[in-house]
């Protein structure tokens, strides 16, 4: 399907990019949970970005969706939308991210009560002390909590990337259709291979 005229433009990258791993949590990629979505090849395909990331000294953020009791007020329209999300206890296993990605001592896992990972939750401000201008977005899922943090992040005056293998969703059909809004409107939708290139070819040095 092409883009609209006037939309679709390249947004293209800056030199001091991070890197997020959205709601990589035991909730979303254990195919137990009540919230699970099919994303083997998505872990895949972002455990090879973080190694890039790390190797290249750029900095990488985790968020992960859990709730308190003392949540569930603030929480509580969008926990009446999807009684489910009751399910990501805060200290529950659903709410742990995935051992095969698991994060390192100094890479900040940032708990969110709603659908982008900006929102109630230091990233903007953890992007800017890092001197960070774009932002590749990997995790789940591609029409929620994905697009919702790619929104936020053009809106912060970031450039929103995402990695297309590493971006995943319970419904293919809203996975796609989600991309080609992402791409026409709010960040460049490249594949998971051309983000690796582009972690790899940075050094400690260039950032």
């Amino acid at each position: 399907m092409g883009q609209i005229q006037g939309f679709g433009g390249r947004g293209g990258v800056g030199a001091r990019p991070a890197l997020a791993v959205i709601d990589m949590t035991l909730g979303f990629t254990d195919p137990d949970s009540p919230l699970a979505c099919d994303l083997e090849t998505t872990v895949g395909e972002i455990a090879r970005l973080l190694e890039a990331a790390r190797g290249s000294g750029v900095p990488v953020v985790f968020t992960t969706v859990a709730y308190r009791e003392s949540d569930k007020l603030t929480a509580a329209a969008f926990i009446d939308k999807i009684p489910a999300l009751l399910n990501l206890e805060a200290g529950s296993r659903w709410a742990e991210i995935d051992p095969r990605l698991a994060p390192r001592e100094e890479e900040p896992v940032l708990n969110k009560l709603f659908a982008s990972g900006f929102f109630g939750t230091g990233l903007s401000s953890a992007l800017t002390a890092a001197g960070v201008d774009t932002l590749l977005v990997t995790g789940a899922s591609t029409s929620g909590c994905v697009r919702a943090t790619v929104v936020d992040a053009l809106q912060y005056g970031f450039r929103p990337v995402v990695p297309r293998e590493a971006v995943g969703d319970r419904n293919p059909g809203a996975h796609e259709a989600n991309l080609y809004d992402i791409e026409a409107k709010y960040g460049d939708v490249i594949p998971a291979g051309q983000a690796l290139e582009y972690l790899r070819s940075l050094t400690a040095g260039e950032r």
